[in-house]
């Protein structure tokens, strides 16, 4: 009596490779940083958020010792608000071409078969776009201080990093400016059009403050310390607590202005995961 000989089966290849073969978040990071650095209009919008910024503080010194200061004069905020009220304004452009660059381009395809894990990917873009943005605008914050308080020192308005709070407005109004990047990255993973994420984002920061103002005094004082944006940037400068009392202190705001990047970071990633590149 013979036995059958029964061919071996195959062993079947694993769809998805093993754990420690798949691309991971260090490798993505390298890749983004690669992209972010390699790309024209990054060195653009970065010096032209520099020069807006240290510009303002120039010009705003330069006024006050020709004009003298207010009640409401802070020395900080004299050099910084240009890094926080223009310097924001700059970085959001950066901020949705991070994303909405390699829609437009196609490039996001590319993205995605090199790094299939999309989470990874999504974070690993807003983390190498955080920390390029941070670090810029803490360089540029210290020269808005250094060169403000140099001009204001000619009639002895200056103040120096060691006065209780200037430190802390130095450093919120650099991570502002980081914020409001991260809110224009997370409008552009939601609507993947450049023009787009930046106007909504514009618009929220000009249009819903500028309307609130068309409120009722009560109302309005109600609302100003939640607004995305007016007034309610101004203590993140302050090395003081805000002259207006409807105002948060300046951790207060900053902490709305990062719920506000949250939620949108958080819905951007929801949909980057979902939805088809």
């Amino acid at each position: 009596m013979t036995t059958a000989a029964i061919p071996a089966t195959p062993a079947r290849t694993r769809a998805v490779p093993p754990a420690s073969s798949r691309p991971g978040l260090p490798g993505a990071l390298r890749s983004e940083l690669t992209k972010i650095l390699s790309v024209r209009s990054t060195y653009w919008t970065l010096l032209a958020q520099a020069v807006a910024s240290i510009g303002w503080a120039v010009l705003f010194c330069a006024g006050t010792i020709s004009h003298g200061k207010g009640s409401d004069f802070d020395a900080a905020q004299a050099s910084l608000l240009g890094q926080v009220a223009l310097g924001e304004l700059i970085i959001v452009v950066l901020g949705a071409l991070v994303i909405t660059s390699e829609y437009s381009t196609g490039m996001i395809r590319t993205s995605l078969a090199v790094m299939p894990r999309r989470g990874v990917l999504y974070a690993a873009k807003a983390i190498v776009f955080a920390a390029v943005t941070f670090t810029i605008s803490l360089v540029t914050s210290f020269l808005d201080f250094f060169v403000g308080q140099a001009i204001l020192s000619g009639k002895h308005y200056n103040t120096t990093l060691t006065q209780p709070g200037v430190l802390r407005a130095v450093l919120l109004s650099a991570a502002i400016v980081t914020v409001f990047g991260l809110l224009a990255y997370g409008a552009g993973a939601i609507i993947r059009h450049t023009a787009g994420a930046i106007t909504t984002i514009l618009g929220v920061i000009f249009l819903i403050p500028a309307l609130a103002e068309a409120l009722p005094t009560s109302w309005f004082q109600a609302i100003v310390r939640w607004l995305p944006g007016g007034d309610a940037l101004i203590p993140i400068a302050r090395s003081t607590p805000p002259f207006d009392p409807y105002l948060f202190s300046a951790w207060g705001e900053f902490a709305v202005f990062s719920g506000y990047a949250a939620v949108l970071l958080a819905l951007g990633a929801w949909l980057f995961i979902r939805r088809d590149a």
